[in-house]
């Protein structure tokens, strides 16, 4: 697992893949900071979280689009034909795209620095915030993980990725809307976002938490099936 961990890495640096992600990420991020924060002198980080929630619906699929649909490549296949169980290298590509979106969450740390040197920063409650926000775009990477194991081609894993994180979002949006308890109850129960809003009051959740780990555990055992039945068929 450390192997294609560390495989995948070194990979992020010699493509584009990898600053065009932190580029448009850090980007769009400091325009919803300047505009929500600055140029309001406001302090409310949690609300700059929400905002910047919506890029890991745009950006995930791009760390993930040549992880697994790209196994006709020579060093993937014999990568996939290998002694290594698929699930260590399933969680090696997975941990490798994770650690890049880290980064980015790390580097975005600055916006908090900013106020708590500016004003006054509720650090409990930005933690809090910063550790839904980490774990929504870990949800996401295993969904568009997923995503990238049903194609052949990175092109079309992006396209996927990005097609399954709208459904994702607009399913969202439409069961708010629906009137009927007990189905708007089930989907308040397996929604990403509304599992996000608890860590957007500064509380932590052990229910919210469990959830995202064991969804994201359930994306990637989806993975491994995926790749099996592909390398059982000669596919990989």
């Amino acid at each position: 697992m450390t192997l294609v961990w560390k495989r995948e890495i070194q990979g992020y640096f010699y493509t584009p893949v990898m600053y065009i992600f932190l580029f448009v990420y850090l980007s769009l991020s400091s325009v919803f900071f300047i505009i929500g924060n600055l140029a309001s002198r406001s302090g409310d980080m949690l609300s700059l979280l929400s905002n910047m929630s919506y890029l890991w619906m745009l950006l995930t699929p791009a760390l993930t689009m040549r992880l697994l649909s790209a196994g006709d490549a020579g060093g993937d296949h014999l990568l996939y034909n290998s002694a290594l169980p698929l699930s260590s290298i399933v969680l090696g590509k997975y941990l490798a795209s994770l650690t890049i979106l880290l980064a980015a969450i790390l580097l975005s740390l600055i916006y908090p620095l900013i106020i708590a040197v500016c004003g006054t920063l509720y650090w409990q409650e930005t933690l809090a915030g910063y550790l839904g926000f980490f774990l929504l775009g870990a949800s996401f990477l295993a969904v568009d993980l997923l995503a990238a194991s049903l194609t052949r081609t990175p092109v079309i894993a992006l396209v996927t990725g990005f097609g399954v994180n709208l459904l994702i979002w607009l399913s969202d949006l439409l069961l708010k809307a629906v009137s009927v308890p007990l189905l708007s109850g089930a989907a308040g129960y397996i929604s990403l976002y509304r599992r996000l809003m608890p860590f957007l009051s500064g509380r932590i959740g052990l229910g919210d938490v469990v959830f995202d780990l064991s969804f994201i555990a359930l994306m990637l055992f989806f993975c491994v099936r995926i790749l099996e039945v592909r390398r059982w068929k000669g596919g990989l």
